[in-house]
């Protein structure tokens, strides 16, 4: 019983992170009919701010709460002075996210040396549950997580600026003629996502070491996500990220590591094969 609650946590940890990471990039292709390639290296920018606050001597926390902002700033500029020029060109959208994608990344492997860093936990310790302890820093991941999507759920379907941004989803070119500046719309939403990214980096940074290639390990799990839930909903991207998320972290111990990782993709793209819309089709 001990084993199954723990690993039961543990899953629940890993698929928590490939939420925030996947709701993110889940926004971005949803809204803007692209997907972001650069959004690993989002994560890094994440975890690198926690890594700069730890060695100023401020601390984790300060670079945790600064994590979101910053790399939304960063989204920003992004859109603002090259993405936005290609959105007409999804193909080559993705071509330009992957090389300011690899620059990021590269700057940053010069940055650390190529060495990994190791961050401490925030909040160190274990919780109690009656029959095993768990990590306090995974259940502060888990809570944030949940909080996350709670609150963009309220925020596209609540507020008006989430009605400005369904609506320009739903049909854009009666949005603009609605008054509605979709430019602005897309560097927001742009914005929003390049902070989930950030904040998903600066979460699971103390959880993995350091190192310019930590979005990589994400990334092409983010992107079966996105497929398998489907693009152009809320709820997509979470019950992909949920049904990825469960499969990386469960495979392995069922099977040895070395064939997890291939079998996750081999399932994820069956599923594809013969549900192409995804889990929840847009405009169901």
């Amino acid at each position: 019983m001990e084993d199954a609650v723990k690993f039961a946590f543990d899953m629940l940890a890993f698929v928590s992170v490939m939420v925030l990471i996947v709701l993110g990039l889940g926004v971005i292709a949803s809204m803007m009919g692209i997907f972001n390639f650069a959004h690993g290296e989002l994560v890094l920018l994440g975890a690198y701010t926690v890594y700069l606050s730890s060695e100023a001597g401020w601390g984790t926390w300060p670079g945790l709460i600064a994590a979101p902002f910053v790399v939304g700033l960063v989204g920003l500029l992004l859109e603002r002075t090259i993405i936005r020029r290609f959105y007409r060109a999804p193909i080559i959208a993705m071509l330009g996210t992957y090389a300011i994608g690899l620059i990021i990344r590269e700057i940053v492997r010069f940055l650390l040396g190529g060495h990994y860093k190791s961050i401490p936990e925030p909040i160190s310790g274990a919780i109690s549950l009656g029959v095993v302890d768990v990590s306090a820093w995974r259940s502060f991941i888990i809570l944030t997580t949940m909080a996350v999507i709670g609150g963009s759920w309220l925020l596209l379907s609540r507020t008006a600026i989430g009605l400005r941004v369904r609506g320009a989803l739903e049909n854009p070119a009666l949005a603009r003629a609605c008054g509605i500046s979709t430019g602005r719309l897309y560097a927001l939403t742009f914005t929003f996502g390049a902070a989930l990214a950030g904040l998903a980096g600066a979460l699971i940074v103390p959880l993995y070491a350091l190192s310019a290639d930590i979005g990589i390990r994400f990334l092409v799990q983010a992107f079966l996500s996105v497929m398998l839930g489907g693009v152009g909903t809320f709820e997509g991207p979470v019950l992909g990220a949920a049904a990825v998320g469960g499969l990386a972290a469960f495979l392995p111990w069922v099977v040895i590591p070395v064939l997890a990782d291939p079998l996750v993709f081999i399932i994820s793209l069956a599923i594809v094969r013969f549900r192409p819309q995804g889990f929840i089709a847009y405009g169901r």
